[in-house]
């Protein structure tokens, strides 16, 4: 009896998409491998597109909308924004001195300082709040044009986020992970069933986009919302799809989700800000 339960052990950690013990990297790989069997005829970098990689139709409504794109109002008060002095006289430009060289590839990071995963978005209030300013509102308004703005900046730059050989470090990209397959809601649903086990299907009159890439298009413009939000929006409102209480944005637990989500898409390059439905 023994035997036979150890015999299953091995069975189901040999079937779960990243066991325990894998590295971030073994991940990345992993992750990638996937998309790329189940969507041979979809180029890596495409995946950048979003669910526009895999329906040659939406795609052609998606570029007509990309000729005009909603989102630039957004990266030019973003601009205005950036460059306007705090009281102090001090302005982002002091808090992110390589702005113009573009910065949204790094983020998220893991902070060994703080022991915490800081996002583009925290960044950005962060340096408010050191020159005497009040936060921003986090999951639209001001800190996404702000964000689309800087976003614009790192056009055509790779992801590029490290996870340190750090204990908190890897506990928080873990946490992330496990948000990523953790069934929720009423509905029981994690967000690898959408966007990993059946990306690419039909629910309702929508496809599925791959988890891979998602990252990249962030803050975005989506005609459903009639304006700008983050990535923590976008999983609040998923949250919500599933019946499932969200987590508050900027939380401990969407910025580990964050980071691990954002790792896998790392090497893509940023494309945001975008606009989808």
């Amino acid at each position: 009896m023994k035997k036979i339960a150890t015999a299953l052990s091995v069975m189901l950690i040999a079937a779960t998409p990243f066991a325990a013990q894998a590295t971030p990297d073994d991940d990345l790989t992993a992750f990638r491998s996937y998309f790329t069997k189940k969507f041979p005829e979809v180029p890596m970098n495409d995946y950048i597109n979003g669910v526009y990689a895999l329906d040659a139709g939406a795609r052609e409504q998606w570029e007509a909308f990309e000729e005009f794109p909603s989102y630039e109002i957004a990266v030019d008060n973003g601009e205005g924004k950036f460059h306007k002095k705090f009281a102090n006289g001090k302005g982002y430009a002091d808090c992110f001195p390589n702005y113009k060289k573009g910065i949204k590839q790094n983020y998220p990071y893991f902070d060994t300082d703080s022991g915490k995963v800081v996002t583009m978005e925290a960044a950005i209030n962060t340096c408010r709040t050191d020159n005497g300013e009040k936060k921003l509102k986090w999951k639209k308004g001001a800190i996404t044009e702000i964000g689309a703005y800087l976003t614009s900046l790192s056009r055509g730059h790779k992801t590029s986020v490290k996870v340190p050989n750090d204990a908190k470090a890897i506990a928080a990209y873990n946490r992330g992970k496990k948000h990523f397959y953790a069934k929720r809601g009423q509905l029981n649903m994690a967000c690898a069933d959408c966007h990993y086990y059946y990306s690419g299907s039909k629910i309702r009159a929508d496809l599925l986009s791959p988890a891979l890439g998602q990252t990249t298009g962030f803050p975005v413009y989506r005609n459903k919302w009639a304006g700008m939000g983050t990535l923590h929006r976008r999983y609040g409102g998923c949250n919500k799809q599933v019946r499932a209480k969200p987590f508050k944005a900027q939380s401990d637990e969407y910025n580990a989700l964050e980071y691990f989500h954002t790792y896998m898409s790392n090497g893509l390059e940023i494309n945001g800000p975008s606009q989808r439905k």
